[in-house]
């Protein structure tokens, strides 16, 4: 039997993790935060599609990509989950199960942090975990999945 494919979407800037606030988003870098989630996927028996992008165009690409190919979307906007109807608009095509990651608490910081539009077709929302987020993010879309079967 096929495994299920989960899309982990990363946008803008998530590529300087450990680099850039470390006193907000921790130490972990983006491989550690792939290595995170192949051990998740594999204690959940699923395949991840894990990528990054600092563009807003190519992130809707890979989201759009999704309806008909992956199972389930783990996203961390980042910015663009503030700013983009674009990312909305693609996310609510692709009728998929979505969960929205946020590595640090956003309603902790700057009022425009607070309001997401992707929070609006998320099923679950879970930020200020850290990097760990993403292994609960992994978690939830799987059993997503198996109870839509």
């Amino acid at each position: 039997m096929k495994r299920p494919l989960i899309a982990v979407l990363n946008g803008p800037n998530l590529n300087m993790l450990g680099l850039r606030e470390p006193h907000v988003y921790g130490h972990d870098t983006l491989d550690d935060v792939e290595q995170i989630c192949l051990q998740a996927a594999e204690r959940l028996d699923v395949t991840i599609d894990f990528r990054q992008t600092n563009g807003e165009g190519e992130l809707v690409s890979w989201v759009q990509e999704c309806r008909g190919r992956a199972d389930g979307i783990v996203i961390n906007p980042a910015a663009y989950g503030h700013t983009s109807i674009a990312l909305l608009d693609a996310l609510q095509a692709v009728d998929l199960p979505i969960i929205e990651v946020h590595i640090s608490n956003i309603y902790r910081r700057e009022p425009f942090r607070h309001h997401s539009y992707v929070s609006q077709v998320a099923r679950g929302v879970i930020c200020g975990l850290g990097t760990r987020g993403y292994a609960h993010a992994l978690q939830a879309v799987s059993d997503m999945i198996e109870d839509e079967g």
